[in-house]
């Protein structure tokens, strides 16, 4: 690891709950959009992004998130969404139930990571490039059906993501299993 890397601790969805998010995924395909669903490998909650980091600050990033002390629990799908009605660029589930590891995570990088203020727990599950009728779009997506499944998190990770041509590509460079 020479040089600085690009890191953020996140969670993998398990297969099932991956597989009802290609379900929402196939039910938003219309010539409305135009734009790219994240890859069923790629699908997963940032719960910290940390930017770049020297190989110094990923070890003691790693010590301190191997001290976290929580107990495996469910989270759940929840509802679909986006952040600007005026100005879609990015489609994402909500995910409930993770807020308190999110905060055990924050406790253990502060002093050397800002505190998240506004910490929203989504997965972007599309990107959008343009879009053809704003308005028809959010109707179809305020009328889609979501499946609020619900999975268990036993671990987070820390990850590396390099930006390719193709798009990002995800290394995982230390799991953290919660008890």
């Amino acid at each position: 690891m020479k040089g600085k890397i690009r890191c953020f601790i996140a969670i993998n969805i398990p297969e099932d709950s991956a597989n009802e998010i290609l379900k929402i995924q196939h039910k938003l395909k219309n010539n409305i959009w135009i734009g790219k669903f994240v890859e069923k490998k790629n699908l997963h909650l940032t719960l910290k992004f940390l930017g770049e980091l020297s190989e110094e600050n990923t070890d003691r990033v790693k010590r301190r998130l191997s001290k976290i002390n929580e107990k495996k629990f469910q989270a759940q799908l929840g509802k679909i969404g986006f952040f600007s009605p005026s100005f879609i660029r990015i489609i994402w589930i909500e995910i409930l139930g993770v807020n308190e590891l999110q905060k055990k995570i924050d406790d253990a990088l502060k002093n050397i990571f800002i505190e998240e203020k506004r910490f929203m727990p989504h997965l972007t599950i599309a990107r959008v490039k343009n879009m053809k009728d704003g308005a028809l779009f959010l109707n179809n997506l305020k009328n889609l059906p979501i499946n609020p499944k619900k999975f268990e998190i036993s671990e987070f990770y820390l990850v590396k993501s390099n930006l390719t041509e193709k798009g990002a590509e995800y290394e995982i460079l230390d799991k953290f299993f919660l008890k």
